[in-house]
């Protein structure tokens, strides 16, 4: 793979060895791959087999011609999706070459799990791996899709793997629109347990359905509503509270002060997706006025730009947004 006569506004790249059907692979079904690095980028992309012309803004060619070889490597051991291409796109490496930024050479910060290594996509999930390992108290706030629920559970299974904590508990407000606990079928762990799916699901994903059962049953992972935490001090513990959103000005209080020694604490919410009572003040709101500036305590927001789901999903929270702010008065 080789870059060749690049000026200002197109850049010359060839692509080897040559081989057909890593090309396909690459390029996509009708060049779908092709047009989509193109719509993200700003860029026009063509070609005569493995030699492309890439035109356009010159920061934005030399980004797309690495993409492209990244993406031409790996086309040697997987078939390449759509998702995937996005994925790429979304890299820390990418949106930093792009905005400029000259420390765009430095080592991403990366989560290691049985189960693979696990990385930031884009400047706000590196920030937010970086404040969850340099402090002890972290909130994540965003929309969905951003992955703060799953780097949060990245972090905590890291942290018991390298015995830095001596238990995982995973927490949410048993909170649903529409939906009262007390009609649900089961007892309570039946009726709490879909609240608590996307924790489990990460945890799945990392340790694999075995391991997680069996720390679960010895109580190193626990999963419990918010309502099971009153009373309790959590020493040596990696702590996260999702869809913090739906918790009162009461509630998320009582969970900052269970933070106990050698304990980290994660909490992820929604601001824009609230399911509490309409005469009811959302917690995480109100927290995060009460603790600005307060020492310790790192605060990481998420954006439209952020969403590493598909690219539809972007456009979903970026056209809800516009909405709020056009009819806000009403």
């Amino acid at each position: 793979m080789k870059v060749m006569d690049i000026n200002a506004n197109a850049l010359d790249l060839t692509l080897n060895p040559t081989d057909n059907s890593r090309l396909a692979n690459l390029c996509g079904q009708l060049n779908s791959h092709l047009k989509q690095i193109e719509k993200r980028l700003g860029v026009e992309i063509s070609n005569r087999g493995h030699h492309f012309r890439l035109k356009g803004p010159q920061e934005a060619t030399q980004v797309a011609s690495m993409i492209l070889e990244k993406l031409f490597a790996s086309t040697l051991a997987e078939v390449l999706t759509p998702e995937r291409i996005h994925l790429s796109l979304q890299d820390s490496y990418v949106q930093g070459l792009l905005a400029g930024d000259e420390k765009n050479d430095q080592a991403p910060i990366t989560i290691k799990t049985r189960r693979g290594i696990i990385k930031g996509r884009g400047a706000n999930q590196e920030q937010y791996l970086n404040s969850i390992m340099s402090h002890h108290i972290n909130f994540g706030v965003g929309p969905a899709g951003t992955g703060k629920t799953y780097l949060a559970v990245a972090c905590a299974v890291q942290a018991l793997e390298r015995e830095e904590v001596r238990r995982i508990i995973l927490v949410r407000p048993a909170v649903e629109a529409g939906e009262s606990l007390g009609f649900l079928p089961g007892d309570m762990a039946q009726k709490v347990d879909p609240y608590l799916r996307p924790l489990y699901d990460a945890l799945y994903e990392m340790l694999g359905f075995e391991r997680v059962d069996k720390l679960i049953e010895r109580n190193v992972i626990e999963v419990a509503p918010l309502a099971f935490m009153r009373g309790r001090t959590l020493n040596d513990s990696f702590i996260i509270l999702d869809e913090a959103q739906n918790t009162t000005k009461e509630q998320i209080k009582m969970f900052l002060t269970r933070v106990g020694f050698g304990s980290t604490a994660v909490i992820n919410g929604d601001v824009t997706q609230i399911d509490l009572p309409k005469k009811t003040a959302s917690g995480l709101g109100h927290v995060l006025k009460v603790l600005d500036g307060v020492e310790g305590i790192s605060f990481t927001f998420f954006g439209v730009q952020d969403v590493v789901r598909h690219p539809m999903v972007q456009k979903i929270v970026s056209a809800y947004e516009i909405y709020d702010k056009n009819h806000s008065n009403e």
